[in-house]
């Protein structure tokens, strides 16, 4: 039942974020906001929507190993497994402004991440300066590629016209992000429910499945969109969508969490994951700057180094 109950949660992330996204983006497109403002905003936050209503539902539960191996699982999925996959499928070109300034905000958000979590507790201050943080990150983007045509405003003008064509009707559209958020939220419900109940049945935490199995499925969404990128070679749309995607993770979800419900950060998390996320970001940066791409080998690179950290994490069992 368990399992049914966990497959229950996968495709409604997976189906009904994408309903999300293309009734968002539909609905902006209708008020005449911008490609620019969509690809930057609601793409990359829109793909992070199963990991936020799974989240918040693992902290309401009592679980902030789900909670926060979800964020730091989908981190490092999104690095290892997503951009291994889309590099190995075509070369990521990996534009220099980009890796500067959104790369550098990974970091930035990769190293604030540790930070807190040495603290033992996400507090409802850190909650609050993460979501500062990523208000005046959009604002700073924003304003930087309105005044500029390099091809980082190029890659997220590309993002929204990634998305699948939607309803032209505005009232649809808003009615189909609506759709698209109650499910995920009620998908969100039945993973963490089943991942709770299969982590007691293997006799493993929650933090384990948190990190891989929930962070795995919330992730669906930017391994899609990553796959349809690379196939249709705009590899660096895979490459944005990760980067925007990580750095909303960390300062929307825990940022969101955390005031409604302070996180106590498990010691398996602290100890061993949130370190291997900042490895693999930094991995990542020097991948991205050597050369201006990420190619094949290192794409399997990535792929062998996550089959290694699941691999640990179900031996070592917590």
């Amino acid at each position: 039942m368990a399992y049914l109950e966990l497959l229950g949660g996968f495709v409604p992330l997976l189906v009904d974020s994408e309903s999300l996204v293309r009734g968002s983006v539909a609905a902006a497109r209708r008020m005449g906001i911008s490609p620019l403002v969509i690809g930057i905003t609601l793409v990359g936050f829109g793909t992070s929507t199963p990991e936020l209503v799974t989240s918040l539902e693992a902290a309401f539960v009592g679980s902030p190993g789900i909670a926060i191996g979800n964020v730091v699982g989908s981190n490092i999925a999104n690095i290892l497994l997503i951009l291994g996959l889309a590099a190995v499928i075509a070369p990521i070109a990996c534009s220099p402004q980009s890796i500067r300034r959104d790369g550098g905000m990974v970091l930035a958000a990769a190293v604030a991440c540790v930070a807190v979590c040495l603290m033992g507790w996400i507090d409802r201050v850190e909650g609050v300066i993460f979501v500062v943080a990523l208000v005046a990150y959009v604002l700073w983007t924003y304003r930087q590629e309105r005044a500029s045509h390099d091809p980082s405003t190029e890659m997220h003008r590309a993002e929204a016209d990634l998305v699948e064509p939607e309803p032209r009707n505005l009232t649809l559209a808003l009615l189909l992000a609506f759709a698209g958020i109650s499910a995920t939220i009620l998908g969100a419900k039945w993973l963490v429910d089943g991942s709770i109940t299969i982590a007691t049945e293997l006799g493993v935490s929650d933090t384990v499945i948190g990190l891989t199995v929930v962070a795995v499925g919330t992730s669906l969404p930017e391994l899609v969109t990553a796959v349809v990128a690379a196939m249709r070679r705009q590899s660096a749309i895979a490459l944005g969508n990760v980067l925007g995607s990580n750095i909303y993770n960390v300062l929307a979800i825990l940022g969101v969490t955390a005031p409604v419900h302070p996180l106590e950060v498990p010691p398996a998390i602290l100890e061993r994951d949130v370190w291997v996320m900042l490895a693999v970001t930094v991995l990542l940066l020097v991948f991205a700057t050597r050369g201006r791409r990420i190619c094949r080998v290192e794409g399997t690179i990535f792929l062998l180094s996550y089959g290694a950290y699941m691999a640990a994490l179900f031996a070592l069992g917590r």
